[in-house]
């Protein structure tokens, strides 16, 4: 596939290279509702996706220099990928920890399927990163550009379907279950908890794709969201009128490793340290010697203190709570360790940014920190999943105490050695040869990796840990940056800091904060241990801290009115309360995997159940499981076969039969999932809401197998068009190539789109069914599921299924299938379509003669030779026969295949009376009488030499010829033994052909009577009978007569006849008697139809009306077919109207007798009428019963709404007057309509029920 052409955009992606326009939601505009800010993410990623698709494209089209042209591509996009996953990532780990959660407190069950779609995102982008290595390996270009691009059009569809999802479900709710103060409170968290040097790109890189006038509106909505503190909002101001940069290189360098290090030997590799790239133009100066204590990196030693501080006290009231079992304090000592453990994260991201670099591209001084600062590493990353896997979890609260203060000793004694290298190693080499100029940009670089939410948080508590002086050297320091770094950057840090130092934070108010930031999705103790809690001491006396504040300098631009620190301020739409900060978003960007370990949606419970463990335990619903599997194999197949199809054009059939095969099944299964099983799910309070993302699925997807449907016929119509012209030629050849890649990139993203779709399915729906269902309700799901589904689709969905699947698994569907529909006849059904497919399928790939073919030629190998006088005998027995009837003769049927083989001569003496002298004088007496009328016609039933043999053949040739049987080596057992027994049986089966020969003749000429057409109107223009519109007539075996159809033979006859044993027809066109089908196969009628419909289980054909065969009935019924117009109850045993679907089940209602007329509801071809009880009777028996009775004649409940006819009697009853001896009495009566007992005023007729007001009653 390397020549060709390069794949181009589809039809489908045209409207995704462009932004769309500003998104909208219910008339909603983004000034009236800021959660709309993500829904312009949405835009701006969708926009992104298509340019870096048209980029790729753009390359892998490109014939010449593409070698050259690819390796900038790799480059190129290799950046804006590392950027465009960590944006995505980042909005993906908002709407899990943020609005998903809020959205789940006022809407239950919509979130958690999509942050399921979330988990895969990795996966995505790994495979296209997969791809850019491999061109910068450099062999076969054309190829790995090509997945290139087949691997971003996955990326693409799997993205703008999710995101398109949401813009239908989950944002209309947002818009519509919160405030405008509730909406800008998740946005400020989303925006507070992105670090603040990637916020500075992630808001103008979102805003650059849209026109200036929406940029416009998008800065207001961000500045509406931004707490009203004038500096905060002038930094975030400030990031917004940054341009945009297109050399993403910086940035997507601190994406890349968001995480600490790995090891030693991949700092210098990694990092392309030059100060004039350096963001704030930072630029090499002349270094100069200082002590450390007196420049700006001596903050740093305060930093550590306070963390080792903190450390070290928690660790200490651990020990406490150990030994005296009091938990109060335990709650605070977790969030406080999540605050610290944050801390560290962003702490050891800056120096790895920043600091390291200096010393290893700078002074080219390899430090030895990188161990130990993987050690620091792990330690936090297990430190989190422990904390965070007790929060969901929810471990005895001792063994949890134990875990943790084992954990923290060690982290406690790393975070030493790792602080004591850096205070020997790196911060007297930077103070010694950096200027305080840049060691002053470096702490502020340092702080732009915090984001502003948690920024806020940190610097209060840092300043609270401070002495009066101490204090004083950072307020210098803050001061002297000022000119160096962004001034409202500076004025927020002076103001948050003159907030810690002053005491305006109370240790309530900390406590509160950290609550509010750390304790995501639940709380890490115990409902009784979490309301005892009590506040610890610890931070008092970090609040009050050496030297009284009082005399301490503050800066001129603090508020003096500020009472306190607080996140709530006061907007144009009134009071707003923020919260600034989700820790869980950073936790889904720095460790991933221990958040998914430690987690997972209350509504999974049975996550860990899959396909496999269904074989163990069966129930019902697992009939989805096996039917997910052979969707994901036929998913596979067309991955697969829309490769080949570049190569071998001549595939192109059988993908496009195999293709539109798994679209028509997979219709049909997600019409029954949204119309049956997700109905059933949202019946139950808890779980409702929870399927509607599932049905929005179905809808995309079919919208997918409706592009791949496009491009097939494209493909079909191209390869069907003749040219002899060679630029024509080339051109088509081209064009299919095209097209090739076009499917192949489609068909791979349905089968991402499809997988993911079906494995959320497992995880999430499924197991629900087995929390909240019994077994009898499974049951009665998949009933109904099945229920939609007919004979012709059951012949291909069957085979397709059992392919798939294991024989152990086939027998549990089978048995599962069975059990379901145990009150219907599919299991009837099922046998005889089963083996009319055996057969059918054994005739199209075996050529050996099938054990149903006539028993004389089965034999006819073994004969022995004869005279030829004899042969002239048997020549002139054909050719009278050639001409013959067109009745085959009649089979011996029921013969015993497993019969014990015949061997040595005293085995075959035993048949010597079977063969007597006056038997072979009638059977050639009845040769002659043939011979003598050549005139008759008899259908030739014997091969040349056959009848010969017979009669000819005496005890000797007849024990020679079981002995060839019996040494032939080429049969089984079992087949010796049934050519044995046609060898003893062959002359009494020539009788029985002769005898049926001369039955068939008729005193008229006729050889059956009946073969003449028959009409269904009087003028004979229409072939047929009353009954049916058809062409042909049908072969009463048990008569020897042909009829119309069935239901003529039972009007005339004293007996039904058996629809199993009609084998034949005659068309009544060429009067032709042959096997029954669908079509004539004389060559002069040309494949004449016998009618439109036809059933070959029925022995029904009709050319008239529609007509569908229902494989539960096992008969057929007239209508377009279940799923459409109809569908069966397995319960009641009965195909009704979808109108029908909620009624009153009687189990096998439609096998019990008309109880007006007495004949069988079930094969009655009269109209039937449900009544409102649940019984049947027919439409004409029931116009009848009505006009004297208002009760069913079996359960005695009324037949309709009978309220007018009793106000009618209540006005009847109310003129009446009784006697007075009657005045007071009261009788016992029973309520056929609501089943309850009471009492009524006597009355000789009419008893009124005092529950339900009808008087049909009866006396007790």
């Amino acid at each position: 596939m390397g020549g060709g052409r390069a794949p181009v955009d589809p039809p489908d992606r045209e409207e995704e290279k462009r932004p769309s326009p500003l998104p909208v939601v219910d008339g909603v505009r983004l000034a009236d509702a800021p959660i709309l800010l993500l829904v312009y993410f949405h835009t701006a990623i969708r926009a992104e996706l298509a340019e870096l698709r048209r980029a790729a494209v753009a390359v892998a089209a490109t014939d010449e220099n593409r070698e050259s042209y690819s390796r900038e591509l790799v480059v190129d996009l290799s950046r804006r990928f590392e950027f465009l996953k960590l944006v995505y990532k980042y909005h993906c780990a908002a709407e899990d920890e943020v609005v998903f959660l809020a959205l789940d407190a006022q809407v239950k069950n919509v979130a958690c399927t999509y942050s399921l779609e979330h988990e895969s995102i990795d996966s995505l982008f790994d495979s296209v990163f997969c791809c850019l290595k491999a061109l910068e390996g450099g062999e076969n270009i054309s190829k790995a550009l090509q997945e290139l691009v087949f691997c971003i059009g996955t990326i693409q569809s799997s993205i703008c379907k999710h995101m398109l999802k949401e813009e239908k479900q989950v944002f209309p709710l947002l818009v519509n279950q919160f405030s405008f103060q509730e909406q800008a409170s998740l946005v400020w968290q989303f925006i507070g908890s992105i670090p603040l040097i990637l916020l500075q790109d992630f808001l103008p890189w979102m805003i650059s794709f849209f026109h200036p006038d929406e940029q416009e509106e998008i800065t207001d909505a961000i500045k509406e969201v931004v707490p009203e503190e004038k500096s905060l909002q002038e930094v975030v101001a400030s990031s917004l009128g940054k341009k945009h940069q297109t050399d993403l290189g910086f940035f997507t360098e601190l994406a890349k490793r968001v995480r600490p290090l790995e090891g030693p030997t991949s700092i210098k590799g990694r990092f392309k340290f030059h100060f004039i790239k350096w963001p704030l133009g930072w630029k090499k100066v002349h270094c100069f010697q200082k002590n450390i204590g007196n420049t700006p990196l001596a903050s740093l030693l305060l930093w550590h203190g306070a963390i080792q501080k903190d450390l070290k006290e928690i660790l200490l009231e651990l020990n406490q709570i150990k030994i005296s079992s009091c938990f109060q304090n335990l709650d605070f000592i977790v969030l406080r360790l999540k605050f610290l453990a944050d801390v560290l994260i962003f702490y050891s991201n800056a120096l790895e940014k920043f600091f390291y670099p200096i010393l290893v591209d700078i002074f080219n001084i390899q430090p030895s920190l990188p161990t130990q600062h993987l050690y620091i590493a792990i330690d936090i990353e297990h430190l989190q999943y422990l904390l965070h896997y007790n929060d969901q979890k929810g471990r005895q609260t001792n063994e949890f105490v134990e875990k943790l203060r084992q954990k923290l000793e060690s982290f406690v004694m790393n975070v030493d050695k790792q602080f004591s290298l850096q205070e020997k190693e790196v911060f007297p080499v930077i103070s010694k040869n950096c200027s305080e100029e840049t060691q002053q940009q470096l702490l502020c670089m340092s702080l732009h990796v915090l984001p502003l939410g948690l920024l806020k948080c940190v610097i209060t508590w840092f300043a609270a840990h401070l002495s009066e002086d101490e204090s004083r050297s950072i307020l210098r320091i803050i001061n002297q940056g000022t000119s160096l770094i962004n001034k409202s950057f500076a004025s927020l840090l002076l103001e948050w800091f003159h907030i810690g130092y002053s005491g305006k934070t109370s240790v309530e108010s900390f406590r509160r904060d950290l609550e509010k930031m750390f304790s995501h999705r639940c709380s890490s103790l115990p409902g009784p241990i979490e309301e005892d809690a009590a506040s610890s001491s610890s931070l008092s006396d970090m609040l009050h801290c050496k030297g009284s504040k009082s005399n301490l300098s503050k800066p001129l631009f603090v508020n003096k009115g500020k009472k306190g620190f607080s996140f709530s301020s006061a907007g144009s739409h009134g009071t707003k309360h923020f919260e600034s900060y989700c820790s869980g978003i950073n936790l889904h960007i720095y460790f991933p995997k221990a958040i998914m370990d430690s987690y997972s949606f209350s509504n999974f419970p049975h996550e860990e159940r899959g396909v496999d463990s269904a074989i163990v335990e069966p129930i019902p619903m697992d009939l989805i499981f096996f039917f997910h599997r052979a969707l994901k194999k036929d998913l596979d197949y067309l991955v697969l076969g829309s490769a080949q199809l570049a190569e071998n054009v001549g595939f192109l059939t059988e993908f496009r039969q195999r293709f539109y095969l798994i679209q028509f099944l997979y219709q049909i299964h997600s019409d029954a999932e949204d119309e049956v099983a997700f109905p059933a799910l949202e019946t139950k309070g808890k779980i409702r809401n929870i399927s509607h993302s599932y049905s929005l699925d179905h809808s995309l997807e079919t919208e997918n197998f409706s592009k791949i449907s496009l491009i097939l016929d494209e493909m079909y119509e191209l390869h069907i068009a003749t040219s002899s012209d060679e630029s024509i030629m080339l051109d088509r050849v081209a064009n299919h190539q095209q097209l090739c890649n076009n499917l192949q990139d489609t068909c791979k993203s349905m089968h991402k789109l499809l997988s993911d779709h079906v494995h959320r399915e497992e995880v999430e729906l499924w197991p629900l069914f087995r929390e909240y269902f019994s077994l009898g309700e499974q049951e009665k799901i998949i009933g109904s599921m099945l229920g939609r589904i007919g004979a012709k689709i059951l012949q291909d969905m069957i085979p397709w299924l059992m392919s798939s699947l294991t024989p152990d698994e086939q027998q549990a569907v089978m048995s599962l299938w069975l059990k379901a529909t145990r009150n219907t006849m599919f299991d009837e059904w099922l046998g005889e379509w089963w083996e009319g497919h055996k057969i059918a399928k054994a005739a199209e790939e075996s050529t050996t003669p099938s054990w149903t073919a006539d028993p004389l030629e089965i034999i006819s190998t073994y004969l022995p030779k004869v005279l030829d006088e004899q042969e002239a005998i048997c020549d002139n027995f054909l050719r009278a026969s050639s001409i013959g009837a067109d009745i085959e003769p009649l089979e011996i049927s029921n013969i015993d295949k497993k019969v014990k083989a015949f061997k040595g001569d005293d085995k075959c003496s035993e048949c010597s009376g079977l063969f007597s002298g006056s038997n072979d004088k009638r059977c050639n007496e009845a040769t002659q009488m043939m011979i003598k009328e050549p005139g008759q016609k008899f259908q030739e039933t014997q091969n040349s030499g056959q009848c010969e043999h017979i009669l000819a053949m005496n005890q000797e040739d007849l024990e020679a010829a079981i002995r060839r049987v019996s040494s032939d080596t080429s049969l089984d057992p079992e087949r010796k033994s049934h050519v044995m027994q046609n060898l003893l049986m062959s002359r009494w089966i020539l009788k029985q052909q002769i005898y049926n020969l001369e039955v068939n003749k008729s005193n008229n000429g006729e050889e059956i009577p009946g073969q003449h057409p028959s009409y269904r109107d009087p003028q004979k223009l229409a072939l047929g009978c009353k009954h049916y519109k058809r062409n042909c007539k049908l072969y009463a075996a048990c008569c020897n007569q042909l009829y119309p159809c069935i239901r003529c033979h039972d009007e005339v006859a004293d007996h039904p006849l058996d629809r199993k044993s009609v084998t034949k027809m005659m068309c009544m066109k060429c009067l032709k008697i042959q096997p029954i089908g669908s079509t004539c196969t004389t060559v002069s009628c040309n494949n004449l139809s016998m009618g439109k419909y036809y059933c070959s289980i029925c022995k029904l054909l009709d050319d008239e009306r529609e007509i569908y065969h229902c494989p539960y009935c096992n008969l057929c019924r007239v209508g377009k077919g279940l799923g459409i117009d109809y569908f069966h109850c397995m319960n009641c045993n009965a195909c009704m109207s979808r109108s029908l679907s909620k009624h009153i089940c009687r189990e096998k209602s439609f096998e019990d007798n008309c109880p007006i007329c007495h004949e069988d509801v079930f094969t009655s071809a009269a109209p039937v009428k449900a009544l409102p009880c649940g019984h049947m009777m027919h439409s004409i028996c029931f116009q009848e019963y009505t006009c004297t009775h208002y009760t069913c004649p079996i359960c005695s409940k009324s037949l309709g709404d009978m309220q007018v006819y009793f106000r009618m009697l209540d006005a009847l009853l109310v003129e009446e007057k009784m006697p007075e001896e009657y005045h007071g009495r009261t009788q016992a009566i029973l309520c056929n309509d609501c089943e309850k007992k009471g009492t009524a005023p006597f009355h000789w007729l009419y008893h009124k029920c005092s529950n339900c007001g009808s008087y049909n009653t009866r006396l007790l």
